[in-house]
């Protein structure tokens, strides 16, 4: 006789699954019919399995392409203030597929013992994300922490900037290993090979995630140009006073988003990265385009 669960898919390496199910961890398969249908179970499903087989994936309320993970709830996207230099388009790319995603991300400011990078934080600030600062002797973690409780959390920043360090400091069982920073390459070496989700104390998942470099994140399928405007959220309080309907909000007279930024209201850089990415959106064939809104 077959037994059936569902479960949490906390773990996805080479074709094997770890399930946490109500009683206990299994190891599970995927069958082969997810191959068929182009899909395949990623950390952070939920799913049914039969014996030690994953038989069905759980409807997904978002996904990310990399890192491979579902229904994410919270983004900490760690950033430091030197080596790496922040840089505002890679941060503010990323933030688009959250907020495309419905992820609510947190900004994270590593190695702020180093440098005091409040201008930087301020144009998150005042576009209305959270950021907090964190280095050592700099103690946030409480602040943190109480921003995860309850919910799956991904780690997520370039390669560098001190993921897997604060991890330790948030979470000291988890004994992840750290990435020494390369001078002769300008980048860390990888030492996170795959999303794992770790049960937190008080209720919810932490994973911890590969580093990205700025060429895979072109692997993030583009925001449609038309629906880019709602993924920038300090726009939304001028979009419905446009003179046109369908304004790109790049150089059109009577545009209400371009006066807010003559205005000191949106920061310069934030909506420079904007057009850059409509301009990016608008090389791309429809027909290229997923959306994975489902």
């Amino acid at each position: 006789m077959s037994v059936t669960a569902e479960g949490l898919i906390i773990k996805a390496i080479s074709g094997a699954f770890y399930v946490q199910t109500k009683d206990a961890i299994l190891p599970c398969k995927a069958r082969g019919i997810f191959r068929k249908r182009g899909i395949a179970p990623v950390a952070g499903d939920h799913v049914r399995i039969e014996d030690d087989n994953i038989v069905e994936i759980l409807p997904r309320k978002n996904e990310l392409v990399r890192p491979k993970a579902a229904n994410i709830d919270l983004a900490l996207m760690t950033v430091s203030t030197v080596q790496p230099e922040p840089n505002t388009f890679v941060l503010d790319k990323l933030l688009t597929v959250c907020e495309y995603k419905e992820i609510e991300p947190i900004i994270i400011m590593t190695k702020a013992d180093l440098k005091d990078d409040e201008s930087f934080a301020d144009i998150y600030r005042s576009a209305g994300f959270t950021v907090i600062m964190t280095g050592e002797g700099i103690h946030n973690e409480s602040q943190i922490l109480d921003l995860m409780k309850d919910k799956v959390s991904i780690f997520i920043g370039n390669t560098g900037v001190g993921k897997s360090t604060l991890l330790n400091r948030l979470f000291p069982d988890l004994e992840l290993r750290t990435a020494a920073i390369s001078n002769k390459l300008g980048r860390g070496r990888h030492t996170t090979r795959q999303v794992e989700l770790y049960p937190l104390p008080g209720g919810g998942y932490v994973a911890d995630s590969p580093g990205f470099s700025t060429v895979e994140l072109e692997q993030y399928e583009p925001v449609r140009k038309e629906e880019l405007q709602y993924c920038f959220r300090e726009f939304a309080p001028f979009i419905d006073d446009c003179k046109f309907v369908g304004c790109s909000h790049r150089k059109e007279k009577g545009c209400a988003v371009l006066a807010a930024l003559q205005e000191g209201k949106i920061s310069p850089s934030r909506h420079e990265s904007y057009v850059a990415l409509y301009e990016e959106a608008m090389k791309i064939p429809d027909w290229q385009r997923e959306d994975n809104r489902k």
